[in-house]
């Protein structure tokens, strides 16, 4: 080990005190990430996870993964909410057609949403950043990690339940992590950022094993009286289910849901309506899914009014 080396500090970060959030640029993924820039040109077909998905070069000669399916909308959305409200997330892109250069013949999972003559629909483009690194084998449990019992902990906690994620899986499953963490370095340290690094299985149902989905505005709409369902002795019950339920519902406190309040409670109607559209929706899913996740903020508002004794 050299002399420098034990002078360099690792911080873990798992929130930041973001900017004022009723400034922020929905229309652009998180940390105003530039879009993608075409042409595109295909490097690998990758076989990780349930979706497709490829590894392709920008004109930029950025490096981006492209996902497709309904996963690509919600973790769209998810990410821009999220990052907006000081928590690290993959900045991801949504663009609805395109076409990838270099195509190698038929591909094989990528096949669905990817043709021969390389051209795609509705995918999602998730930056690979080159001055971070993913730390593989390294990621950490809802129940064991350096900020349990924090607001910012508790409020990503939240926001999970909020946009009904319910594929809040960790290393306990035995089957892959959502929680994983990123390393860049800043001055003369390096920082671990800790985050949720997929966001896909959101804004449908949640459930545990039966009727969840995803990108799903009837279902998110359907649940939506059952996310907060009451006050009790100062915590906050919540509908959700999930992976990792009991991790989730029994410790959300009032000051936990007031302290979130101070940054998503400033949150605009048009500003979700702009993440939306930025994330592929529909007209018509604009107007449903906007409404319900505004229900849902509203909810949270009520919750975070102390009770009298």
């Amino acid at each position: 080990m050299t002399l420098l080396a034990l002078f360099i500090s690792v911080v873990p970060v798992l929130w930041h005190e973001p900017p004022p959030v009723q400034d922020v640029d929905f229309s652009r993924a998180a940390r105003s990430v530039a879009e993608p820039a075409s042409p595109f040109y295909f490097l690998s077909e990758e076989f990780t996870g349930q979706s497709p998905k490829v590894l392709v070069r920008d004109a930029a000669g950025k490096t981006w993964q492209v996902k497709g399916g309904p996963e690509g909308r919600a973790e769209a959305f998810a990410t821009r909410i999220v990052s907006a409200l000081g928590y690290y997330t993959d900045a991801v892109w949504f663009i609805a057609a395109g076409r990838i250069e270099g195509i190698p013949g038929e591909l094989k999972r990528a096949a669905g949403f990817v043709r021969k003559d390389g051209s795609f629909t509705y995918a999602a483009f998730e930056l690979r950043e080159a001055d971070v690194q993913f730390l593989k084998n390294q990621d950490w449990t809802w129940f064991d990690n350096p900020f349990v019992g924090t607001p910012p902990f508790k409020g990503l906690k939240i926001l999970l339940m909020l946009l009904s994620d319910w594929d809040n899986k960790d290393r306990r499953e035995g089957r892959g992590s959502n929680t994983g963490i990123i390393e860049a370095t800043l001055n003369a340290g390096k920082v671990r950022h800790y985050f949720v690094d997929d966001w896909g299985q959101s804004m449908g149902a949640w459930g545990l094993y039966r009727g969840r989905s995803n990108w799903n505005c009837a279902d998110y709409t359907r649940q939506t009286p059952d996310f907060i369902t009451g006050v009790r002795s100062g915590r906050v019950m919540f509908g959700f289910g999930g992976q990792h339920t009991s991790d989730f519902s029994h410790d959300i406190t009032v000051p936990d849901v007031q302290w979130l309040m101070i940054y998503l409670g400033k949150l605009t109607d048009s500003q979700i309506r702009t993440a939306l559209q930025a994330s592929g929706a529909s007209r018509e899913e604009v107007e449903c899914f906007s409404a319900a996740f505004r229900r849902r903020i509203q909810a949270l508002g009520r919750a975070g009014v102390p009770r009298r004794p």
